[in-house]
């Protein structure tokens, strides 16, 4: 949407202290660990955009409170999995030469939005070390949330969100449904349905220091087609009812027992 669209459809500017004002009112305490998934225009003209949202955040939780939000790199992977749309074949090979490994403090975002390219960058951030589906945090939560995030389990316990289930944290969704709740391909890796499989992937990392090209084992649990329904069915047997910051519908849930919920939501309804 053309930021002019954005202003001629902002009947009144959104600001630091109005966002932080308005986290709170949603629910947003101290001290909380939360995982954020944001279309910062569907709130309206922010004044600072993504800045000022990230310091509101930040103001919402305070210092003792650790934010966390997916930072993924997705293009770095073989351009055979379709991470490079229009690319001809013959370019394959050195694609999978010349692609840049992976590097928390360099690789760029990709499809994750303006707030979370600037939340990787910002002072005192951490970003966790898998090459395409990684995570950034601050906070004192940052290190247990993002150390021990496995190449072969992007989404398993020990990666991030398993790291926040196992804190009792919360999601907040800003703008966004639950097609974006990234949460969610948790209760995936948990779930038990027929057609759950492992296949091959190949990225760009840093081994000792020297770019290499390795292939890897991983879940195929990134499939969210159904990730809407799921949520809405969630929201309607618990009662849950959306506020409104700005424009944006804005949902905050404890991680825990909506991942629990939806474990058995996707053992009914996947093939």
């Amino acid at each position: 949407m053309p930021e002019q669209t954005v202003i001629a459809q902002t009947s009144e500017p959104l600001t630091i202290d109005s966002l932080a004002k308005s986290f709170r009112a949603c629910g947003v305490q101290i001290g909380q660990t939360i995982i954020v998934h944001t279309s910062l225009r569907s709130l309206g003209w922010v004044i600072g955009g993504a800045q000022a949202y990230i310091q509101a955040l930040l103001q919402a939780v305070g210092t003792s409170g650790t934010l966390m939000m997916p930072t993924q790199s997705w293009r770095n992977l073989d351009p055979e999995s379709g991470a490079h749309p229009g690319v001809p074949e013959h370019w394959w090979p050195l694609i999978r030469v010349q692609w840049p490994a992976y590097d928390p403090a360099t690789t760029p975002t990709n499809g994750m939005g303006v707030v979370a390219e600037l939340f990787r960058t910002w002072p005192g951030a951490r970003r966790s070390q898998h090459p395409t589906r990684s995570f950034a945090a601050i906070g004192p939560n940052a290190e247990r949330l993002l150390a021990t995030h496995a190449l072969e389990e992007p989404f398993g316990e020990d990666s991030p969100v398993g790291q926040l289930y196992a804190l009792d944290g919360s999601i907040l969704l800003v703008g966004v449904d639950h097609e974006s709740n990234t949460s969610l391909h948790l209760a995936e890796y948990q779930a038990n349905y027929a057609s759950k499989h492992y296949v091959q992937e190949s990225s760009a990392v840093l081994v000792n220091g020297v770019r290499q090209w390795i292939t890897y084992s991983s879940p195929n649990l990134f499939d969210s087609h159904d990730f809407a329904a799921l949520g809405a069915a969630y929201e309607a047997e618990h009662q849950i009812r959306p506020v409104r910051i700005g424009q944006a519908a804005v949902r905050l849930l404890r991680q825990r027992p909506l991942v629990d919920w939806a474990i058995c939501w996707l053992e009914q309804h996947r093939p």
